[in-house]
């Protein structure tokens, strides 16, 4: 697959549990001349050799991204490294992140565990995994509810498996906002809540990265005890700085990505 064909496909899958990224998206089309420029595509896993960053990160090596930084989420109990395209500047980059399945209890471990154990290997090795979702059938609410009282990284994980965590409007391309403030208000005044964990706006002019979010949507799902309400997955607005070189800062804080992350936390919602 070539990056073209990844990326489109990421975003159909991502869209389909993401109405509200679709809608934020037109806004900003009606805004801009020619494409929305994405930023960067979240994507999210365990550390399991079967489905680690490694294993997710192999379509994108196969068309021209390379790793570029690596990041480490202590308190989250995260590692993430993100890649970038070799010739294309204008690609998005790709941010991987892992769950470090040894630094979590023994009880979620064993049901992580026992969750990817029932999926063949056949699937983990297929090159469409990216794709796929959760592979592991119907979910039970007890496992997702005990997941989640320990890291809601987790819980989200074991809900919407392999796809797009998020996508990432890369709001330098405006000229019609000042900054990632006017940007955050017109979202709020089309009806869109804001993730406000460490502030609605995360990182400084000074870090050379300002990013913002929109809450995830929430979807009903069938688990096996019932029907019940989870998160999804949800749209980040980053605004980037040149640095002292004269260039765009390409990287990412650790900081602020810890409070992206909990875009998806059910509590917030």
């Amino acid at each position: 697959m070539n990056k073209e064909e990844i990326l489109a496909r990421l975003w159909e899958g991502y869209i389909e549990i993401t109405p509200s990224a679709k809608k934020v998206y037109d806004l900003f089309n009606n805004r801009v001349e020619g494409e929305v420029e994405n930023d960067h595509i979240a994507i999210r896993t365990f550390n399991d050799p079967r489905v680690n960053i490694d294993v997710l990160a192999k379509p994108f090596l196969a068309a021209g991204y390379e790793p570029c930084g690596e990041y480490e989420f202590k308190a989250k109990k995260l590692f993430a490294r993100h890649f970038q395209h070799t010739t294309d500047t204008k690609a998005p980059k790709i941010f991987i992140s892992e769950l470090k399945l040894e630094e979590i209890s023994l009880e979620a471990q064993r049901l992580i565990k026992n969750t990817l154990d029932t999926v063949d290997n056949s699937v983990f090795e297929d090159k469409d995994l990216l794709f796929k979702g959760r592979v592991w059938g119907q979910p039970s609410y007890t496992i997702y509810e005990t997941l989640r009282a320990e890291s809601e990284y987790a819980a989200w994980m074991y809900i919407c498996g392999f796809c797009a965590n998020h996508f990432t409007v890369f709001i330098n391309q405006f000229e019609q906002f000042k900054g990632l403030e006017e940007v955050n208000e017109f979202i709020k005044e089309k009806g869109f809540k804001m993730n406000t964990s460490g502030g609605e706006i995360k990182g400084t002019p000074e870090q050379l990265l300002e990013q913002s979010s929109i809450l995830a949507d929430t979807t009903e799902i069938d688990f096996i005890e019932g029907k019940n309400t989870v998160t999804t997955c949800y749209y980040e607005f980053a605004r980037r700085y040149k640095s002292e070189n004269g260039e765009i800062y390409n990287g990412f804080i650790a900081a602020s990505a810890d409070k992206i992350f909990e875009s998806t936390d059910l509590v917030q919602q």
